[in-house]
Parts: C-alpha cells; sequence; structure tokens
C-alpha cells in the first residue's frame, strides 16, 4: 500500500472535524493491514482539528496564492518591526486588517462548501490565527504546510523581534549640547521633547500590547470552551447516527419477524385445515368399519 504520514496527514486535515475521527481510524486500519505498524501508529497520534483551525487551512489549501500574499506581508511585517520603521509599519499594519478580515471572509465561505457552519466566535478565532501566522514564522510555516492542529498559544503581537542594531529613528540635532548621562544628572524627558515624545510612543505601543495579549487571551479560553463544545457535539451526532442505525436494523428485524409471523400463520391454518379433513376421513372409515 503506497501510503505515508505526508500524504495522509494532507487527506485527513481537508476532511471536516466532524469526520475527522472515523476517517483516522480508517486509514490506521489499513496500515495496520498491510503489516505497518509504525505507519499505524504515527497515523493514530494525528490530533483532530478544531473548526476555527481547519476553516483557517482551508485558505492555505483551497486559496494557495492569497495564502502566498499573506506570509509575504507576514514577512514585511517582522522585518518592519525589526528595523523599526514606523512609516513601513502604519501602512503595514492597515494592510493586515484588511487582508484578514478578507481573508477570513473566504475561508468563511470556503467552510460552506463542505457544508460547515463558521459562528462568528469561530471567525474571530480564524482572524486570530491568521494574525499569529502574520507574527510568527513558526506558526506560518506550519499553517501553509496543513500542519496547524491547534490554535496558537497568545502572544504579545510580534514581541520578540528585537530590533537589529543602529534601527533605532534618527533624533533631531538638539540645540543645545546633552547633558551628561551620569546618575546624579538623568533626567526623564520632558513631554514636547523627541524624547518624551519618543517613551510616549513606547508606552502606548506597551499598553496596547499588554491589551492585545489580554484579548487574545480570552480568544484563546473561548476557543477551549468552543472546542469542547464542538468534541461534544461530534460525540452526540455519531450517538445518534448508532441509534438511528440501531433503530432501523430493529425496525427490519421486526418487520422480518412479522413476516415470518404471518408464513407460520399461514401454514398453521393449512395444517389444521389438513388435519380436520384427515379426521373427517377417518370418522367416515370408522363408521363405515361399524
Amino acid at each position: 500500500m503506497n501510503m505515508d504520514v505526508e500524504s495522509v496527514t494532507a487527506e485527513l486535515y481537508a476532511v471536516r472535524p466532524s469526520e475527522f475521527t472515523s476517517a483516522r481510524d480508517a486509514y490506521v486500519a489499513k496500515a495496520r493491514k498491510a503489516g505497518d505498524r509504525e505507519l499505524a501508529a504515527a497515523i493514530a497520534a494525528l490530533r483532530k482539528p478544531t473548526v476555527a483551525v481547519w476553516t483557517a487551512g482551508l485558505l492555505a489549501r483551497g486559496r494557495p496564492e492569497e495564502a502566498r500574499q499573506l506570509l509575504l506581508l507576514g514577512e514585511a511585517l517582522r522585518t518592519a518591526h525589526r528595523t523599526l520603521d514606523a512609516g513601513q509599519l502604519r501602512k503595514l499594519s492597515h494592510d493586515q486588517h484588511l487582508v484578514i478580515g478578507r481573508l477570513a471572509r473566504t475561508a468563511r465561505s470556503l467552510a460552506a462548501e463542505f457544508d460547515q457552519t463558521v459562528s462568528e466566535p469561530v471567525l474571530s478565532e480564524v482572524e486570530r490565527i491568521l494574525h499569529a501566522v502574520l507574527a510568527d514564522p513558526e506558526v506560518a510555516e506550519r499553517w501553509a504546510g496543513g500542519r496547524l492542529v491547534r490554535s496558537p498559544d497568545p502572544a504579545s503581537g510580534f514581541t520578540g523581534l528585537e530590533p537589529q542594531p543602529g534601527a533605532a529613528p534618527p533624533r533631531r540635532k538638539e540645540s543645545a549640547p546633552p547633558e551628561p548621562a551620569g546618575p546624579a544628572t538623568r533626567r526623564t524627558p520632558a513631554p514636547g521633547t523627541d524624547g518624551g515624545a519618543e517613551q510616549t510612543r513606547r508606552q502606548r505601543i506597551e499598553a496596547a500590547r499588554e491589551e492585545l495579549s489580554e484579548a487574545r487571551a480570552e480568544a484563546d479560553r473561548l476557543s477551549t470552551e468552543e472546542a469542547a463544545a464542538q468534541e461534544l457535539a461530534d460525540g452526540a451526532e455519531a450517538a445518534v447516527r448508532s441509534a438511528v442505525a440501531r433503530l432501523e436494523e430493529a425496525r427490519a428485524a421486526s418487520a422480518a419477524a412479522a413476516a415470518g409471523l404471518r408464513t407460520a400463520g399461514q401454514a398453521a391454518a393449512k395444517a389444521r385445515k389438513r388435519a380436520d379433513v384427515a379426521a373427517r376421513k377417518a370418522e367416515k372409515l370408522t363408521g363405515s368399519e361399524a
């Protein structure tokens, strides 16, 4: 059997989450039948994706060109953060919100083609995943390769991307020489000076990052709850299908039993009729002998 983990993974993560477990188990059975226990164990270890992760993955599989543009945007954003290019950051940050909103709606449309409903909370989680694709190159690689199964951990935007040496924005020439930087003479830059404006900007960035981190943590919590609810829904759906199958089997058995009962009744009636005829014949023969 020509089958490997990569090809199976690609096929499994392309099916609806509600169909994942049964499809995975079928592949495990095939691998075991072929005598490849290692492959069977590797396939059995594949984790079921959440609806949000699966929906986000539809973009990488179904819209490769748009996925490539998103990856390029992420590279540009990370470069702008490292070089502290304020103008480029403003432009790219504006672009990312437009791109992610459009791609999330595209992903929802792709999911609808699979008869998979994407609720507003799930759509918000899809947007968060796409933000993580922009910010984290490892997440971007797993997403583009179809190997993303769970939502990335909450992160504070592009934190961890240290500016390159010499990347700090140049300061304007001051009218007076700067004071010595010793402990006794160092002072906090006054608001309105270049240093004060830079400090205020950094404080605002840090506050925005903290707010983003809290929002992502809340989104991750809601995603976990959504995944748990999805698991319950899938289990309930499977139980309903099993109950319906058993009911159909019971109905078929009942119909067969009823048919058998009718046949047995008809046979018994014929037997009784034959017995009555034989009895009458015996009675006539007995009477003639007397």
